[in-house]
């Protein structure tokens, strides 16, 4: 896969070191670690709000072509004999009788038929889960970051229950580089939000 587009954020202590994509930031996290190479630093993705670790070793083209998967991917691109992949994955679904039967009459069969369930229910509920991802990321920032600071608890229940300026409020006394990303974070789990986290 290849993350190198990904867009992550680095930390050293509680100042933000660099903020793009996986290869920008790799490379600048490299460049630091020279300098510095006792130093901590913690990155983390900015989707997820998880912690990521990259390979280092080697040159600046050795630690862009891990993150691109380029070696994977010639692997992947020779053809091989059979049918293409289409990316379908089988796992075991277990459902009652009547559900076997309901599917099993719908047209194209039950794997069509889950398929099309499935992304009907992706596109009702594409709001609320953008907003539950969007908590989770900011929840997994604040912990690994703020756990320890003033009104971390408080303001991870703010953020679960929609309360935006009691979240602003919270993370006001936070060190600036902390409290801007989990605003900046945080803003897509608020309906509102638009620009309204502060420095988010």
């Amino acid at each position: 896969m290849n993350n190198s587009s990904q867009a992550c954020t680095a930390f050293h202590g509680d100042r933000r070191l660099a903020s793009g994509s996986y290869g920008q930031v790799a490379l600048a996290v490299r460049a630091f670690l020279k300098e510095q190479p006792h130093a901590a630093v913690l990155i983390f993705d900015d989707e997820t709000g998880r912690q990521v670790d990259f390979d280092l070793r080697g040159s600046e083209q050795d630690v862009t072509a891990r993150l691109s998967g380029s070696g994977s991917d010639a692997a992947a691109s020779v053809r091989r004999p059979g049918r293409p992949k289409l990316g379908v994955v089988a796992r075991e679904v277990t459902l009652l009788p009547r559900h076997w039967e309901w599917l099993g009459a719908q047209p194209g069969g039950a794997s069509v038929a889950l398929r099309k369930l499935v992304e009907a229910a992706r596109t009702a509920n594409a709001g609320s889960d953008m907003v539950r991802r969007a908590q989770e990321a900011a929840d997994r920032f604040m912990m690994a970051m703020a756990g320890n600071l003033p009104h971390y608890e408080e303001a991870a229940r703010a953020l679960y229950a929609g309360h935006q300026q009691r979240f602003v409020d919270l993370t006001e006394s936070w060190p600036a580089d902390l409290r801007a990303h989990a605003r900046r974070l945080a803003a897509r789990a608020f309906a509102d939000a638009g620009d309204a986290l502060g420095d988010a």
